[in-house]
């Protein structure tokens, strides 16, 4: 392509390109500043109104449109089913924990052997995604609690750090999301919740520090004491 080729900017263009930087301008003013506005997720009244199909089909034409303006050609084999795989991964994996329907069941059992000590499940891997970027979080989470008349199986402690992962999220609201429903399902105020994370929008954009953690604890009922919070901090971190 020569320089002939090249479309030169008319004076409509620069003036739409203007409003565009105004609309944005508060979003750059913001930076990369982060914060959360609410414990729940932000969702619309009529999240659910239409299934999960639906959302498939409707966000793949709109993922298809964002690549087309990318640049990429669409007619190339190894593009044409990106957009499906994308949508589908969205609804059915990636961010199938805002949906309710998806919570897990958190059948509790009588604690028949009068445990009253701390249970800590450690080390349990998620994947989440910021919010603010649309960019992978990836980190493991640490979860106790101290048994009142009833328990839950293992597997469900993990079940429950998913799907409060798999929406879009920031660190905070996590890690407290996990320890509410652990609360409720518990029906004990004593659950403590610790969670260590990369995030790649500061790993690979923006500052690229791929050394640094993110780490957030929510501490409720007994855990509050220090010596009850020292006990599950040694044990998570003492190998």
């Amino acid at each position: 392509m020569n320089e002939l080729d090249i479309e030169q900017p008319t004076d409509e263009n620069k003036i739409n390109d203007k409003h565009a930087t105004d609309k944005f301008l508060k979003f750059e003013e913001i930076g990369n500043d982060h914060f959360f506005s609410q414990l729940n997720t932000p969702l619309r009244e009529d999240a659910f109104d239409i299934s999960d199909n639906e959302k498939i089909e409707k966000i793949a034409e709109h993922f298809d449109q964002i690549m087309k303006i990318l640049g990429l050609d669409m007619s190339d084999d190894s593009l044409q089913g990106t957009p499906y795989r994308v949508a589908k991964m969205y609804v059915k994996e990636i961010y199938s924990g805002l949906n309710p329907e998806n919570r897990p069941e958190m059948r509790a059992f009588e604690n028949k052997y009068n445990y009253d000590e701390m249970l800590i499940e450690k080390d349990i891997s998620f994947y989440s995604t910021c919010e603010h970027h649309f960019v992978p979080i990836i980190g493991k989470a640490h979860v106790a609690y101290i048994p009142n008349k009833n328990v839950v199986g293992l597997s469900k402690l993990n079940r429950m750090v998913q799907y409060c992962a798999r929406r879009p999220q920031v660190q905070e609201r996590l890690t407290v999301q996990i320890a509410e429903e652990l609360m409720k399902s518990l029906n004990t105020l004593d659950v403590a919740v610790l969670i260590e994370a990369d995030h790649l929008c500061v790993a690979s954009r923006g500052v690229k520090d791929i050394n640094s953690k993110t780490i957030t604890t929510q501490y409720n009922g007994k855990f509050k004491e220090e010596k009850v919070r020292e006990e599950f901090l040694k044990h998570i971190y003492n190998k």
